[in-house]
């Protein structure tokens, strides 16, 4: 099993985990985040170990390649200085070296591979990660929205059920029957001037009649 396979099983082990205990639906969504970011810094890690595998790889084989050239120049002087049989076993040591070197070449085409591959992989984990954090910031958002929206939906119950609300309605009815009666008695106190005015006007009328009586007797 493959360090993606592992990680992958691994955090859904752990929501699995969450889910059955009937966790907080954003607890959930934030500890699977964290999951996939503990998961990509373990395959950050082991892709860094495959680069730094490739890299020794290919050191063992340039040193493979400069130890054959070295015994290649040897057989040369040796052949210079009239010693085929030096030159022969310095050939066989270049030989040996070479095909040492091409057993790394094989390793280091299959690590190359191997590398690209968990690259790939690694940069797809980078993107979901990123998905994941969108999606959390707009399901976490929706649902600070639903409670808020089941906190107004609670509170709306329980005022309709309240006594309280009895209490106001009580309270205005007798208010509005305090401002008939005021008004009331107002329109009773100008109806009650209204009817002293006339009163007066009428009493002046009787002052006018009696004293025309009187001019009319030689009285006045």
């Amino acid at each position: 099993m493959n360090l993606f396979d592992r990680v992958g099983r691994l955090i859904r082990a752990n929501l699995n985990d969450l889910l059955r205990r009937a966790e907080d639906p954003e607890k959930v969504l934030r500890q699977a985040l964290l999951d996939m970011k503990a998961a990509y810094r373990s395959a950050k890690s082991e892709v860094a170990s495959a680069i730094a595998e490739l890299r020794q790889l290919e050191r063992e084989e340039q040193a493979y390649l400069e130890m054959a050239e070295s015994w290649r120049n040897r057989a040369k002087d040796a052949l210079k200085a009239g010693r085929e049989d030096l030159a022969r076993e310095a050939l066989k040591e270049a030989k040996q070296a070479e095909a040492l070197a091409r057993g790394f070449a094989d390793q280091i085409d299959q690590q190359r591979e191997a590398v690209e591959r968990l690259k790939v992989r690694l940069k797809a984990l980078e993107a979901k990660i990123s998905e994941a954090e969108g999606k959390m910031k707009t399901l976490v958002a929706k649902k600070k929205s639903v409670q808020a929206a089941e906190a107004v939906r609670r509170l709306d119950a329980h005022l309709e059920a309240d006594s309280a609300l009895e209490a106001f309605r009580e309270m205005e009815s007798r208010i509005n029957a305090m401002e008939d009666r005021h008004q009331a008695l107002v329109e009773l106190d100008e109806a009650a001037d209204l009817e002293k005015a006339f009163e007066e006007l009428q009493g002046d009328d009787l002052e006018a009649e009696l004293d025309a009586l009187k001019k009319e007797l030689g009285q006045a």
